[in-house]
């Protein structure tokens, strides 16, 4: 794959997917710009070689309909205060107007494209569309790994009509992350992997097993594999026709040399809020309660896994942590990684705002920006949008 450290922009206009996807409140403000700062720096390198940058992304789920509510304009004063640049906007993403715009841009300056979903084209992979936005520019430069697992016209398409294709800084960096660590990773190799459902991480599991040396299981996930091991789960969470998929997963476990560790103890709740009534229990949770968190036990055998090991993949909550009451597994995990000399990737989703929330996010090796497109790649998935601009 091309290396943008080693590509030289100048008097070349660059067309970039990032992933612009940002939370906005009520006022259209951004509540969170960590995916526009995670771009920074692709689009510093182009400029500073003396190249045009050309911005493409989504936002939010218009379906098709060019909705104000999720127009990109919304973030064109964030973006240029960020980037210390003046970012022009367009009116759209494809047509004439686009087309003068794009061509009229000099070296140094921004253009940012209107939301790529306002046409259906888009999420359909369409040729003609994806053509339209690499007659824009010279180079396709990807650096949107949150959605490098959709085979849309401008993550995917888009490179089969440029020459010049490349990942940015931030793709480059999980595809070493995720994809190189995991598969040499230094022993010994520990996964965390929580969340509510089996079904959601069964992949993941699979091809998990045969990398590492522990996997520590919590969330409600957890659930499905006691009740496989014949422990009543009350009301807790379980998913009744994975049960015999548990029984098989703890199986291949063990012929794969596995050291896979369920929750000792759970804390229990009458119903499932923060003011419930809360009983710390063994594997067998009462009649009338679901367990919400692994308990202290747990958190503590846990904990001591991940200060032995080498490197960490974390993808998945222990607990409902959203409710400080059943926070402390999640919390007490989270604490342990950022306490461990371990190579440590937290793989998306939950997981990430969990490490946010705990304050510990700089003490971790990789946050993955990518919530589907981290658990594909660690299922083993060769992604469309990393298959594309590969040579």
């Amino acid at each position: 794959m091309a290396a943008i450290d080693s590509f030289n922009f100048a008097g070349k206009k660059a067309i970039i997917r990032v992933d612009f996807n940002v939370p906005l409140n009520d006022k259209f403000e951004i509540t969170d710009d960590t995916r526009i700062r995670a771009a920074v720096p692709t689009i510093k390198k182009v400029l500073a070689d003396g190249g045009a940058v050309i911005l493409m992304s989504h936002l939010g789920r218009p379906k098709g309909e060019a909705k104000p509510e999720f127009s990109l304009k919304h973030i064109v004063a964030h973006l240029s205060s960020t980037l210390g640049v003046d970012v022009k906007m367009a009116s759209d993403c494809i047509g004439d107007e686009v087309k003068a715009m794009a061509s009229d841009l000099k070296g140094g300056e921004v253009l940012l494209l209107e939301n790529l979903r306002f046409h259906n084209e888009e999420t359909k992979g369409d040729e003609g569309f994806a053509k339209q936005l690499s007659e824009l520019a010279d180079v396709y430069v990807n650096d949107a790994f949150g959605t490098a697992h959709r085979a849309h016209a401008s993550t995917t398409i888009i490179a089969k009509f440029m020459d010049e294709k490349m990942a940015g800084y931030l793709l480059d960096k999980e595809i070493k992350f995720l994809g190189d660590t995991v598969e040499n990773a230094e022993k010994p190799f520990v996964a965390i992997v929580g969340g509510a459902k089996v079904s959601g991480k069964l992949e993941v599991l699979k091809s998990l097993i045969t990398k590492v040396d522990t996997i520590l299981i919590g969330g409600g996930m957890a659930y499905t594999f006691l009740k496989a091991q014949g422990h009543n789960v009350g009301n807790s969470l379980v998913e009744e026709d994975l049960v015999d998929t548990a029984k098989q997963i703890l199986a291949d476990a063990k012929t794969n040399g596995v050291n896979f560790m369920l929750p000792v103890d759970n804390l229990a709740a009458d119903k499932f809020d923060n003011d419930a009534d809360i009983q710390t229990v063994g594997n067998d949770i009462p009649e009338g309660r679901m367990a919400l968190d692994v308990g202290p036990e747990t958190t503590k055998a846990y904990a001591a896994e991940i200060a032995s090991a080498k490197t960490v993949v974390w993808n998945g909550p222990m607990g409902c942590f959203e409710m400080p009451n059943f926070s402390k597994g999640t919390f007490g995990v989270c604490q342990a990684v950022a306490d461990s000399s371990a190579v440590s990737i937290i793989g998306g989703g939950d997981s990430v705002a969990a490490v946010n929330q705990s304050g510990l996010a700089d003490k971790m090796s990789h946050i993955s920006t990518g919530g589907g497109a981290s658990l594909e790649f660690l299922e083993g998935k060769e992604l469309p949008g990393v298959k594309a601009i590969r040579g």
